[in-house]
């Protein structure tokens, strides 16, 4: 063998005695002397291993369990973080690797925990307003700045007119309002003056100043709802007001002229209007008396005029037939009309003079005034 000495039986392998130094040792050990430990053997090892890092490993004892066990309890854990709570004034947008999924009511709600899936609560009951033609300064009360180029307007008789107004509106559809526009608050701002604007285009200057600013109120809150529910911006526009209405500053003074000319001109023709209501109606009602009492004297005449024809007829008859008497009776009626309305004195030719009387005339005039 090419380890075995071939100049003598008594020389080893590498592992044996090799070539004997002098003084009768080889350089790994005499074969004769204590021999050098062998390297453990595999087995050997990791029997070794498994003794002394067997805990650590899974089934390798109590230790082991614990692992698992913990393991258990992090992932059950780590489960536990997806529940979530939305308060009464929020809603919940559940975003799923940042993609909006759905929108949850208010409530104990749950979803997969993260990083999958994260959830939003914004505040959907908060009355939001929104300025447009001004903006109110800071630390003064009741003062605001006019911002001329959203407030200037055209209405429909090509006037302009300054308008400052103000928009309140609250979140209806938070994950909407998140995510279907880029810059909601925006977008709220300039589909309301776009609306304005096209409403009062459409609207003459007199009827914006005066009566019809309620009118245009409810036009402008009802198409900007609209035109928001096409964006599917997820808002409600709960009111539109409108805080002042006037001419541009320019022309203010003359506007003010023009104004109280008109209204010099509208209270004349309410005296105007009064007046007439007040003579028209008396005139009506005593052209009518009048035409009344006409009618009455005319069926008055007549009636008489027709009486008198039949008690004539009446008479005549009679005539005919006993002319005498009836003579006799129209002198008795004569004569008794003419002294019915005249004193009379009665002078007795046999008696020799005038006989006493008793002024029943006077005394009956005289009771009557005392009465009165």
């Amino acid at each position: 063998m090419p380890w075995n000495n071939q100049g003598g039986g008594n020389n080893q392998g590498p592992w044996g005695g090799g070539p004997q130094k002098p003084g009768g040792q080889n350089p790994w050990g005499s074969g004769q002397g204590p021999q050098p430990p062998r390297p453990p053997e595999i087995d050997k090892l990791m029997s070794d291993m498994k003794r002394r890092y067997g805990s650590f490993m899974p089934g390798g004892g109590k230790s082991g369990r614990a692992i698992i066990l913990l393991i258990i309890l992090l992932i059950g854990g780590w489960a536990l973080t997806g529940f979530y709570r939305v308060n009464a004034q929020q809603q919940g947008v559940v975003l799923r690797f940042g993609e909006w999924v759905r929108t949850t009511s208010p409530g104990l709600h749950y979803h997969l925990p993260s990083p999958i899936e994260t959830v939003l609560t914004p505040e959907v009951t908060r009355e939001n307003r929104l300025e447009i033609g001004f903006r109110d300064i800071q630390g003064r009360s009741a003062a605001r700045r006019d911002i001329a180029d959203e407030s200037q307007m055209i209405t429909g008789d090509e006037n302009i007119v300054d308008i400052d107004f103000v928009v309140f509106w609250r979140i209806a559809d938070a994950g909407a309002y998140l995510f279907n526009l880029a810059d909601p608050d925006e977008t709220i701002k300039v589909a309301a003056e776009a609306v304005m604007r096209e409403i009062i285009g459409q609207t003459a200057i007199q009827t914006v100043l005066t009566e019809g600013r309620q009118n245009v109120q409810i036009s402008v809150r009802q198409k900007l709802q609209d035109l928001l529910d096409e964006y599917k911006a997820g808002v409600r526009v709960r009111e539109v007001q409108l805080l002042a209405v006037d001419p541009p500053a320019d022309v203010i003074d003359a506007f003010n002229d023009v104004q109280r000319a008109r209204q010099d001109r509208d209270r004349l023709k309410n005296e105007a209007e009064a007046f007439r209501n007040d003579v028209v109606p008396r005139a009506r009602g005593e052209a009518a008396k009048l035409v009344a009492e006409a009618e009455a004297y005319a069926q008055e005449v007549v009636n008489r005029a027709e009486g008198d024809a039949s008690r004539f007829d009446q008479v005549y008859e009679a005539y005919k037939v006993n002319p005498k008497v009836t003579k006799e009776r129209i002198y008795i009626e004569t004569i008794e009309g003419v002294f019915s309305n005249i004193e009379k004195i009665i002078i007795d030719d046999e008696g020799g003079g005038v006989v006493p009387y008793l002024p029943l005339q006077e005394l009956k005039r005289s009771s009557g005034e005392g009465q009165n």
